[in-house]
């Protein structure tokens, strides 16, 4: 079956926004407040989930972003959003040994993000919940921005099944982003966002 092409663009706040807030539920405080930088790996993470859309349905996308590196390193993929969604995303990143102690786990007011699963593993991992402004996607930019680069790179399309949309996800994170995307180091020169991760966490200081 040929891929169908979108009529226009997709993107999350003018279509169909993701964030439902469970009125019930308090936020965290906002300990971010716009400044998405960090000195090191593992000390500011955002978080945030986006939609493709496929002739099968939705896949929702969860992602975990470094502000150090800029470096995707955790993600989920399932055909829904629920709790555990941004769970997994979460504990990939775990699995992968990032985070510090007393780290910062930044998102959007979402119920996914204040559900007693998700805060439950924020406890477990020592780290700080971190919330923005309802409705604001200025509050968690860095996430946004991504997302925006996401769907420019592998195209707003409709995807024939969930597996091809999944396959062109992991590659775009894993081959194109991780590893090929380059992004000006503040001291140094052009690097990836894997090559920024390596370059802080052992404090070296690329060749000339």
């Amino acid at each position: 079956m040929a891929v169908v092409q979108a009529a226009v663009g997709i993107t999350r706040r003018r279509k169909r926004s993701l964030t439902r807030q469970d009125i019930k539920a308090a936020p965290a405080p906002d300990l971010i407040g716009r400044n998405f930088t960090a000195d090191k790996p593992g000390t500011k993470l955002v978080g945030d989930i986006t939609y493709l859309p496929t002739l099968e349905g939705w896949l929702y996308l969860a992602t975990v972003l470094d502000l150090a590196t800029r470096e995707i390193i955790g993600y989920a993929m399932a055909e829904h959003h629920r709790a555990e969604l941004v769970t997994d995303a979460l504990r990939m990143d775990v699995g992968r040994g990032h985070p510090e102690a007393d780290c910062i786990m930044h998102s959007d007011r979402g119920s996914e993000y204040t559900s007693s699963q998700f805060r439950r593993e924020i406890k477990k991992l020592g780290m700080r919940q971190s919330m923005g402004r309802t409705g604001s996607c200025y509050d968690n930019a860095a996430a946004e921005s991504f997302f925006g680069l996401l769907k420019a790179e592998i195209g707003t399309r409709v995807w024939d099944s969930r597996q091809a949309a999944r396959a062109d996800v992991f590659r775009f994170i894993e081959v194109e982003y991780n590893r090929t995307r380059l992004r000006r180091h503040p001291e140094h020169r052009y690097l990836n966002p894997l090559e920024t991760r390596i370059l802080l966490q052992h404090d070296l200081t690329p060749a000339a």
